[in-house]
């Protein structure tokens, strides 16, 4: 494995970690995974920033559904593009840039969400 597939190997763990209701429930573990410029365009259309986010999935941890096709791109050495889709009742075409801080390492700076059709 090459170190780019290691570092975008390292990003799709991220973005699952994010999908379990454990680590949505705990609060700090998410302020480490959010970058603090955070934003998320919801696919319900809402715009969410860092403090929001973290609110609400702190009080409704569950998982949207069974996440799969992880597709990272690397778009700079420091920037990771990461596109998969979750499955299931509210399925939705997923998108989240990972940018890393050298203090912080990779964090999730922008996330985006489209409902699929039934």
């Amino acid at each position: 494995m090459t170190n780019d597939e290691a570092e975008t190997a390292a990003v799709v763990e991220l973005e699952r970690l994010l999908l379990r209701p454990d680590i949505r429930a705990d609060r700090h573990r998410v302020e480490v995974l959010l970058h603090q410029d955070f934003q998320e365009f919801g696919a319900s259309g809402r715009v969410w920033d860092r403090e929001a986010i973290v609110d609400a999935l702190a009080a409704d941890p569950a998982a949207p559904g069974p996440a799969e096709a992880f597709a990272p791109v690397r778009l700079a050495e420091d920037v990771v593009l990461l596109t998969y889709r979750v499955s299931g009742e509210a399925g939705s075409l997923r998108s989240s840039l990972w940018v890393r801080d050298t203090a912080a390492g990779w964090q999730l700076r922008f996330h985006q969400g489209t409902r699929m059709p039934a």
